[in-house]
């Protein structure tokens, strides 16, 4: 696995039907992969590729606050537009609507000989309210009784009418339960078991998983949640399911990637638990509405942590980049998110300006006007971070300077630079709605008096003094939002 990978989440349902009604996988042309490859792309996350249960859709899809959102991204959406939640998983089989197994395995093999490793999900915390599972192995999901059941029926349910059987839906603890969803009972050995060898078997179809909400299933975050529910509560001494399921999948395909979707400052102990990047959600949120300070603090934690961060602006959970960042900041994020240490992840139509946020139970988009300059914006971008030393070379945070007295504009600039072999890159970005100037020192001993610096961001050329860039800095200018990346 290469350092500093990166990554492209592609809505499958969603995707397909760009080459036709009734595409399905093995319709995506060659040339579209080649493509992405061709951009630097090292690992392609099909979302949304497993079976879900139709039968849910009318059940759970059409609430006032569901149909809003509809509403908002997909004007004079119909019935047939909404085809269930991605997450709401009823086994790990290939969605007939984009496949046969084979095929799928198939579209892997495609892209390993293009060099690109395919992620599929993981849903950890829950299978679909209606999964056949609840049938044929009902011991794996949270039993409930019905005491409880009576205080609380939007978060516990009665499958069957006839039997006193009742389960919970799966949740987040900050919010409602997910209604389409059955809980899976973490203090249940067998439903542990149950989950790994799901895990072991769909790695025959991928390069990786991408886990959704991966610090749900933690014992303590799931004792908590659950806690009164059960009478199997687990013990905080008892192994990880993590830790237990990682170690097994990697002691057979030691390469294969295993990313979690965390959140709640529970990213360290998901990579100490053997997760190879955990989402940077406080990054993303900094990146919004932090200081510049705040981001360069942040950038100051542990190379370990730094290295297994997955790197994001936006995806299909957060609003697209140019809708929260505005257009000119969108693309100066881009340049951080892309230039530091960790798995750099891009969103499909973010590369040509798409602005609307779909919801996942969504299956058909809208079209959107591509914006040419961001199109051209991200083509440079993805030329410059494809080369090698992002993923071989060595990251270091600089320090901007006071420019000239009085001016204390260089508190808006962040910078760092990347050096492999014989080739220094110097990444400098004015993170401000002001024009901003400081002077940073580099190290360049070694290099010529006349010291020549090509900025491949933006094609222009200076020629400097190397004493002077030694001793006083390297003065930069910067109109706001925007960046250099110097090539010295």
């Amino acid at each position: 696995m290469e350092n500093n990978p990166i990554i492209y989440e592609i809505n499958t349902r969603v995707f397909v039907k760009r080459f036709g009604p009734k595409a399905k996988l093995r319709d995506v042309p060659l040339t579209y992969w080649e493509e992405l490859r061709s951009k630097g792309i090292n690992y392609v996350w099909m979302m949304g590729i497993w079976k879900t249960c139709d039968s849910v859709i009318d059940k759970y899809c059409f609430e006032e606050g569901l149909k809003k959102n509809y509403d908002k991204a997909l004007k004079g959406w119909k019935h047939e537009d909404v085809i269930g939640s991605p997450f709401a998983i009823d086994s790990y089989n290939i969605n007939p609507i984009l496949g046969t197994q084979e095929e799928l395995i198939e579209l892997k093999t495609i892209l390993n000989k293009l060099g690109v490793g395919l992620i599929l999900d993981f849903v950890p915390n829950h299978f679909s309210v209606e999964s056949g599972l609840l049938q044929t192995n009902p011991e794996i999901f949270l039993a409930a009784e019905k005491s409880v059941f009576n205080k609380d029926d939007h978060t516990y349910f009665q499958p069957f009418p006839n039997q006193e059987l009742y389960y919970a839906h799966g949740r987040d603890p900050f919010f409602p339960a997910w209604q389409d969803t059955i809980q899976i009972d973490y203090s249940n050995i067998i439903a542990r078991e149950f989950m790994v060898n799901e895990l072991m078997n769909l790695s025959a179809f991928c390069n990786g998983v991408r886990c959704d909400m991966a610090m749900l299933v933690l014992n303590n975050v799931f004792n908590n949640t659950w806690r009164g529910a059960t009478r199997n509560q687990i013990e905080i001494s008892t192994q990880e399911f993590w830790e237990t399921a990682i170690s097994k999948v990697k002691a057979q395909k030691k390469e294969f990637l295993f990313i979690a979707e965390a959140y709640w400052d529970l990213e360290w102990k998901l990579q100490q638990l053997g997760f190879d990047f955990t989402y940077d959600k406080r990054l993303t949120d900094r990146l919004n509405s932090g200081s510049v300070q705040s981001i360069k603090d942040h950038l100051f934690a542990e190379e370990k942590y730094q290295k297994k961060s997955l790197r994001f602006i936006e995806n299909h959970d957060e609003e697209r980049a140019i809708t929260l960042f505005g257009k000119e900041k969108s693309k100066a994020v881009a340049v951080i998110i892309s230039t530091v240490q960790g798995m750099r992840f891009f969103h499909d139509g973010q590369f040509t300006g798409k602005r609307i946020k779909l919801p996942v139970q969504l299956g058909r988009e809208p079209e959107e006007q591509e914006i040419e300059e961001v199109i051209f914006f991200y083509n440079k971008l993805l030329s410059i971070i494809s080369s090698e030393i992002f993923s071989k070379g060595t990251w270091v945070q600089l320090t901007p300077e006071l420019s000239w007295q009085g001016n204390n504009s260089y508190e808006n600039i962040l910078a760092w630079s990347w050096s492999y072999q014989s080739d220094f890159l110097v990444v400098v970005v004015n993170f401000s709605s002001l024009a901003s100037q400081c002077r940073i020192k580099l190290n360049v001993s070694g290099f010529a008096e006349e010291l020549f610096l090509q900025d491949l961001l933006n094609d222009q050329d200076y020629v400097r003094s190397a004493e002077e860039v030694y001793h006083s800095g390297l003065y930069i200018d910067l109109k706001p939002w925007n960046s250099h990346i110097f090539k010295l």
